[in-house]
C-alpha cells in the first residue's frame, strides 16, 4: 500500500532543501483523549481532538500561503511515532513529516531542529498547532528574516508569556536548555538566552494560542462575530475549517462555559483508539 505522506529522515540530506526554510508545526496525533485535555470542558473529548483536527488543517493551510511568497516548504513534526494513520484525512498526501524525538518538550524542539537541519534546510521556524488565526504575513516576515546569512533569532511571542513561533538559521541549542516550559517565562528566557549568545531577536507580532476555555472563548468571538478584537489586527487569518467546526458543534458566544457540548453533535472525523 503507497504511503500518503513523505516522513524525512535525518540520516540523508536532501538537495532541495538548500536556501529552504522549514515552517515546522509541533503537533500530536488527533487522539480523542490525548490532545487539548485542557479543552475537555467545556467539550467533550472528541470535540476537543476534533477542534485540534481543523486548527492543524487551517495552520496547514496558513503556511501553503506563506510558502507560495517565499522560500519555504512546511513540515509537520509530530508525536507519537507510528501515529501517522491518524494524519490521513487532515494532511494532504504528499506531506512532509518528521518524527520528533526527545522526552521534554525542549528536547523535542532542539531534535526537531537538529533534524531538521540534517535533512538539508538552510533555516528552521517552529510552529505551535494552538494558534490558527496567526497573520499570514507574520509566518512571511519570519521566512525573509532568517534568509540573510547573519545569524539570527525570529521569535513570535503568544500573550500568555510562550512563543507560537521560533525560528533559527543556525543550531543554538542553548536556547532550549534549562527553560521554565509551560509558564509565562518561556519569551522573556529565551531571549535572555539569545542575548547571552549575541544572537539577535527579530520579533514578530504578539499572539495567542488556544488552551483552555477562556482562550477557546476568545477564538470564538474573534471568528463567530462580526466584533473585531482590538489587540488585534484585521489581518488575521480567517481560520476557515476552526470556524466551520465551532459551529458545526454548536458552539456559540452565550453557551455556558462549564457545560460539555452534547457528544452527539461532535461529527469530525478523529481517531478513537481507546476502543
Amino acid at each position: 500500500m503507497n504511503q500518503p505522506f513523505i516522513v524525512l529522515d535525518p540520516r540523508y540530506r536532501c538537495a532541495n532543501f538548500r536556501d529552504m526554510c522549514a515552517l515546522t508545526i509541533m503537533a500530536k496525533a488527533p487522539v480523542a483523549g490525548q490532545v487539548k485535555t485542557r479543552l475537555s470542558p467545556p467539550l467533550t473529548p472528541e470535540q476537543a481532538a476534533g477542534l485540534n483536527a481543523c486548527f492543524l488543517k487551517d495552520t496547514v493551510a496558513n503556511l501553503e500561503e506563506a510558502a507560495s511568497v517565499t522560500a519555504a516548504k512546511w513540515v509537520v513534526s509530530y508525536t507519537p511515532a507510528g501515529e501517522e494513520v491518524a494524519f490521513e484525512g487532515i494532511l494532504p498526501p504528499g506531506a512532509l513529516l518528521l518524527r520528533q524525538r526527545g522526552t521534554g518538550f525542549g528536547e523535542r524542539l532542539l531534535r526537531t531542529t537538529t533534524d531538521l537541519f540534517a535533512c538539508g534546510f538552510s533555516s528552521v521556524c517552529l510552529i505551535d498547532s494552538d494558534s490558527p488565526t496567526v497573520p499570514t504575513s507574520a509566518f512571511v516576515r519570519a521566512v525573509k528574516e532568517l534568509s540573510g546569512s547573519d545569524d539570527r533569532v525570529v521569535i513570535g511571542a503568544s500573550d500568555d508569556g510562550g512563543y507560537y513561533l521560533i525560528g533559527l538559521n543556525r543550531e543554538h541549542a542553548a536556547l532550549f536548555h534549562n527553560i521554565s516550559w509551560s509558564t509565562s517565562v518561556v519569551t522573556q528566557q529565551t531571549r535572555q538566552r539569545a542575548k547571552h549568545l549575541g544572537v539577535p531577536v527579530t520579533s514578530l507580532p504578539t499572539w495567542y494560542d488556544v488552551d483552555e476555555a477562556e482562550s477557546l472563548n476568545r477564538l470564538g468571538r474573534e471568528l463567530l462575530s462580526r466584533r473585531v478584537d482590538v489587540s488585534h489586527s484585521s489581518s488575521a487569518y480567517p481560520a476557515p475549517h476552526t470556524r466551520a467546526y465551532l459551529r458545526q458543534i454548536g458552539w456559540s458566544l452565550d453557551d455556558s462555559m462549564g457545560d460539555a457540548i452534547p457528544e452527539e453533535q461532535c461529527k469530525a472525523d478523529v481517531v478513537d483508539l481507546r476502543n
